[in-house]
């Protein structure tokens, strides 16, 4: 292949790095860029410069934010003793995008992954301990993924949290809506039976 100009080359670089985005698809995102106006291409470097100069994270529950806190924070009509324990902002949007729950969120920007050398103080853990141990909340429900790293979070969470005595709980994993029984892994499965409830 001919080498391309080093601007366009830097440009493929750097989009390859985001998450989901391989060579190829970096290198359509690029030259789809370079055919653009100029206008177009601007915006879209205004859009991630201001990007990261207005957001932030919120200094209560780490989420994204604008301010010092999050709109959820600062809202005057969540339930306060109530939080949510999530990995990302993207599982506390999805969680929102249900509009059932009405809590608080913590947002732990990781999970506790030993063989990554990933602890509890590496993510968010110390601050949700220090929140509830003020006072006020009375349930924490530890929203991890079902994957090793965030079963083991939750392990985590769960004892510390209980030493401080607040209820903990999970949410109920089990199989989807329209999914069809033989397709069911075990470990799905299994989680269903054992989380049913009464109709």
């Amino acid at each position: 292949m001919p080498q391309l100009p080093e601007a366009l080359e830097d440009l493929i670089q750097e989009l390859s790095r985001l998450p989901g985005v391989g060579p190829k698809t970096a290198q359509r995102l690029a030259f789809h860029i370079l055919r653009a106006d100029s206008g177009r291409a601007e915006a879209l470097a205004r859009a991630i410069s201001e990007l990261k100069l207005r957001i932030g994270y919120c200094e209560r529950c780490f989420n994204i934010a604008e301010g010092p806190l999050c709109a959820i924070c600062a809202s005057g009509r969540r339930d306060l003793s109530l939080i949510c324990v999530v990995e990302s902002a993207l599982d506390l949007l999805a969680i929102e995008r249900t509009s059932e729950y009405q809590g608080l969120y913590h947002v732990l920007h990781g999970v506790i992954s030993p063989i990554d050398g990933v602890g509890p103080d590496d993510i968010h853990v110390p601050q949700l301990l220090q929140r509830v141990a003020e006072g006020g909340v009375q349930e924490v429900i530890v929203a991890t993924d079902a994957d090793i790293e965030g079963e083991a979070t939750a392990v985590y969470l769960s004892r510390a949290l209980t030493a401080l005595g607040v209820a903990v709980t999970r949410p109920a994993h089990g199989l989807p809506v329209g999914g069809d029984l033989e397709y069911a892994d075990e470990l799905t499965l299994a989680r269903a039976m054992s989380g049913r409830r009464a109709f």
